[in-house]
């Protein structure tokens, strides 16, 4: 089947003004005022833009696909021209309880390096059994929040050796160029856990899924259902209190913490954790020694620190 040459919605006007700052910071020329009957006209090599006063938007170029996948379609909460027989093959994604789920087999789903400006985004998933659940609980997982450093690295070995996992790391460089193109943490976040779920769900035949909620609920559900996952999910906060999500946990700590410490010896510089005073001060070190330009290789750009440390 060809690919459409142009994508044509109508959408409600309110989201004109995001748009054209979205646009704007993309890198898009905008013409204002517009032709006669159009909000706003925007180009960009391979893509047009257009807006109508009636709420028609139309997309045209051949770079629009990936434009409308990864900005667009988010925006719209309608996936049907990267998806267009989402509705066919998606089954209805349940959702489950806290008690249906804890003792029997599931995949539990965290991450780690969210709130951090150096290092990676790292998004954890683990499956165990009915005795994969008492191993975990045998070994004293718990938390990852509640875990030192070492700790965390001893028990992420024999999770790893215990139970089918999935991790997907996202490098700083990465995470800046798919932050420009969702234009939002959660969603990006969404996109990741989706990932993660469709390849253990792959591996391991399970569809009882819990969920650390790190946003309104529909952001996952949208995520999982562009995939045609059919599931029965639990969203919930405080998830990590499941013992399968705190072993997503704890790889998802290990990873990020294994790739702060390689980025801090590939420039030669101690790179800490969070967002802090010392974040600040260890990022002007970096912009010294090796240039403003470098910084996002090493650190998450739309972070406010951004702004202290230039």
């Amino acid at each position: 089947m060809s690919t459409p040459s142009n994508f044509i919605k109508i959408i409600d006007l309110k989201l004109a003004t995001r748009m054209i700052e979205d646009l704007q910071s993309q890198g898009f020329s905008l013409t204002i005022p517009t032709p006669q009957y159009t909000l706003f006209l925007a180009k960009k090599s391979g893509i047009t833009c257009t807006l109508y006063s009636s709420g028609k938007l139309m997309v045209q170029g051949k770079g629009m696909g990936e434009f409308i996948e990864f900005y667009l379609e988010p925006l719209l909460e309608n996936f049907s021209f990267s998806y267009p027989n989402l509705k066919a093959a998606t089954k209805k994604l349940q959702t489950t309880t806290a008690d249906e789920v804890s003792e029997i087999p599931h995949i539990g789903i965290d991450e780690s390096g969210k709130g951090d400006f150096f290092g990676p985004l790292c998004i954890a998933g683990v499956y165990a059994d009915s005795a994969g659940i008492a191993r975990l609980q045998a070994l004293g997982v718990k938390d990852s929040k509640t875990i030192n450093d070492a700790n965390i690295l001893k028990l992420a070995k024999s999770i790893r050796a215990t139970c089918d996992h999935h991790i997907v790391k996202i490098n700083p460089f990465k995470y800046n160029e798919l932050y420009a193109q969702f234009k939002n943490l959660n969603t990006m976040l969404a996109w990741g856990h989706a990932t993660v779920i469709e390849q253990l769900v792959a591996q391991t035949k399970c569809r009882n899924v819990t969920v650390d909620q790190f946003a309104n609920e529909r952001v996952v559900l949208t995520a999982l259902k562009r995939k045609g996952l059919d599931l029965n999910l639990l969203q919930r906060h405080r998830a990590e209190e499941d013992v399968v999500v705190a072993a997503a946990s704890i790889l998802a700590r290990e990873t990020f913490l294994l790739g702060l410490e390689q980025l801090g010896k590939e420039y030669s510089l101690r790179l800490p954790k969070g967002a802090s005073k010392a974040t600040i001060e260890a990022g002007r070190d970096f912009v010294k020694k090796h240039g403003a330009q470098a910084l996002c290789n090493v650190g998450k750009m739309h972070f406010k620190t951004t702004n202290s440390i230039l």
